[in-house]
């Protein structure tokens, strides 16, 4: 049995076990509003070259519309800014159901209209390959913010760019505080701002756990900036983050920052 199957139906039994009616949903149209979202983040890793069309073709012709055929959107894909391991590409593909999300590749073979599209990226000769690696996650939505959340800005496809924040959590404890700690403040210090917040996923299957991860969303780097300024200028900042049950050690020992700009067919 291929080791990610092995992971899959082994991660989807647990949860079955602990929460059986996550698994009942179809898709993000179903369940009700309070039910938390798992999202699958995708790292392609590219070279420079002809491997860049290939894939980012492959996303706009085969990729995003099977996700949207199979229930699953909205779809992102987006091109790395800024970022180590340049040049890549990150796919976010977001649902309701576990077992849909981390048995999405059977799906993907079983679509001929995909396996069709897809054929040049999936065929590509190993000395020539579509890409050089793929890094990926699995997360289960924070409580406080169950829902993938579309910007202004992704809805009326106006220019925008998205950072993504990887908080790696100095001990299981601490990850568990600093979840506590933006649920309980720093989102609505985010709002505040005027920062559209897109996701908060609470990392279940990845690299470096434990961790966290978030989307936020701004019209221009030179705004991100600005926004980040008031932040963390703001007076409800400096009282969260001096809160002794936050600030007595430092909970995240690792902070990983991609800026990404969407591709032209990205859904987000």
């Amino acid at each position: 049995m291929e080791r990610r199957r092995f992971l899959a139906s082994t991660f989807v039994a647990s949860v079955l076990a602990a929460s059986p009616r996550v698994l009942t949903q179809a898709g993000p149209e179903a369940g009700d509003e309070n039910a938390r979202e798992f999202y699958e983040l995708r790292h392609y890793m590219l070279s420079a070259g002809p491997q860049r069309k290939l894939t980012d073709d492959y996303f706009r012709d085969a990729l995003v519309p099977a996700l949207n055929r199979l229930g699953f959107s909205p779809a992102g894909v987006f091109n790395v800014t800024i970022g180590p391991d340049m040049p890549a590409m990150v796919v976010l593909i977001p649902s309701l159901s576990v077992e849909r999300l981390v048995t999405l590749d059977d799906r993907l073979k079983k679509d001929a209209e995909y396996t069709k599209a897809a054929a040049n990226f999936l065929n590509a000769p190993a000395k020539e390959p579509a890409f050089k690696r793929i890094e990926s996650s699995l997360m289960q939505a924070f409580e406080k913010m169950p829902r993938l959340t579309l910007p202004t800005a992704s809805a009326l496809h106006s220019p925008r760019v998205f950072e993504v924040r990887t908080y790696e959590g100095a001990s299981d404890l601490d990850h568990a505080r600093k979840i506590e700690q933006m649920s309980s403040g720093e989102v609505d210090i985010f709002t505040k701002a005027g920062i559209p917040q897109v996701f908060y996923g609470d990392t279940l299957i990845g690299q470096r756990l434990p961790n966290l991860t978030y989307m936020i969303c701004f019209d221009s780097l030179a705004e991100r900036d600005k926004k980040w300024s008031e932040f963390f200028n703001s007076a409800a900042w400096k009282v969260l983050s001096a809160d002794p049950r936050f600030n007595f050690e430092s909970s995240v020992s690792n902070t990983t920052n991609l800026m990404l700009a969407p591709t032209p067919y990205s859904q987000i």
